[in-house]
């Protein structure tokens, strides 16, 4: 299935699906406005897909070089977990601040966000990491 889709891109769309359920749910939660929880994750539809396509991009560009190379595959993982945290949770507060109108608000649901998103973010990682290596076992055998 994946042969017609770029990897990046099949990454960046299942990603958003748990990471905009989240924002949705601490946006409402917080700003006590299903309304404005809603309209945050929408507008992060379109931010935040292409950011992290941009940061899909720049780590496949960096795990072969060789201080990654050297590292385990769950520290790289939590590295770019952590990496992708900071520019994600600059994005939902300038977001939710300028939906809201409330600097207060975007401040907020980018803390809540930092833990439920990286434990999240980083289960992604792991499981796509399983997918890949899953693939790559099923071809060596065929």
């Amino acid at each position: 299935m994946f042969r017609f889709i770029d990897r990046k891109l099949a990454k960046a769309i299942s990603w958003r699906f748990w990471g905009t359920l989240d924002t949705i749910l601490w946006g409402s939660l917080i700003s006590g406005s299903s309304n404005i929880g809603f309209s945050i994750g929408a507008f992060e539809l379109i931010t935040k897909i292409s950011l992290y396509y941009l940061h899909e991009w720049i780590w496949e560009k960096w795990r072969t070089k060789p201080f990654w190379k050297k590292r385990k595959n769950s520290f790289r993982h939590l590295v770019k977990a952590i990496s992708w945290r900071l520019i994600g949770t600059i994005d939902t507060i300038i977001l939710a601040w300028v939906i809201s109108g409330q600097p207060l608000v975007g401040v907020k649901v980018g803390i809540a966000e930092v833990v439920t998103k990286i434990f999240l973010y980083y289960l992604h990682e792991r499981l796509w990491h399983l997918f890949r290596n899953n693939k790559d076992e099923q071809e060596k055998v065929v």
